[in-house]
């Protein structure tokens, strides 16, 4: 169990608002301008923003940070949170699809998670899993537009894909900011 002189200092790196990950100026999900036009290019930015958030509570750890269950006895780690978006992008594609479901990428339930250990190849892996992943899903869904189609064998509209995802990114990255922060104390949105 970690004691309170166990536990890293706050910090963050902004400096205009010290409760944020960096500041405004600085922050690549900052963009010039309005927002997207259409309800299709608003939901894909907020995904692109989410996986942005996600990457950047990673940036700067090493495997063994990344790899650190911060809440125990949760096996849950920032590593384990890439392999898991990694393993639920692929599932997203059993939803599209009629066929076969594709095989599990970490093999059995839970090993997302369970086997998000400290050694740079599976961060490395995990990366490249994880963007692999995303770039299928992403193409597979480019050939569903109008978000209102439904597909696959439950004839899920795409727009309910479409939000989910989003759902499912926003959530891990509230839990990224917590294991962030029990890691090194980095804070922010």
């Amino acid at each position: 169990m970690r004691r309170m002189s166990d536990r890293p200092a706050r910090w963050t790196q902004a400096t205009v608002y010290p409760d944020m990950w960096a500041d405004p100026d600085d922050d690549p999900r900052n963009n010039e301008g309005v927002g997207p036009d259409g309800e299709l290019a608003t939901l894909q930015d907020f995904l692109t923003g989410y996986r942005m958030t996600l990457r950047m509570k990673c940036e700067g750890l090493d495997a063994e940070q990344l790899a650190r269950r911060s809440v125990p006895p949760s096996t849950m780690s920032l590593l384990g949170l890439v392999r898991h978006l990694a393993e639920v992008e692929r599932d997203w594609r059993n939803w599209i699809s009629d066929g076969d479901p594709l095989p599990k990428l970490y093999g059995r339930r839970d090993a997302d998670f369970e086997e998000a250990a400290a050694d740079q190849a599976l961060v490395d892996a995990a990366y490249s899993d994880l963007e692999r992943e995303q770039g299928a899903t992403d193409a597979a869904l480019a050939e569903h537009p109008d978000l209102s189609e439904r597909v696959g064998k439950d004839g899920i509209a795409i727009r309910e894909l479409m939000v989910h995802r989003i759902e499912e990114y926003a959530r891990h990255c509230g839990h990224a900011d917590l294991l962030r922060e029990c890691t090194d104390g980095r804070v922010g949105q």
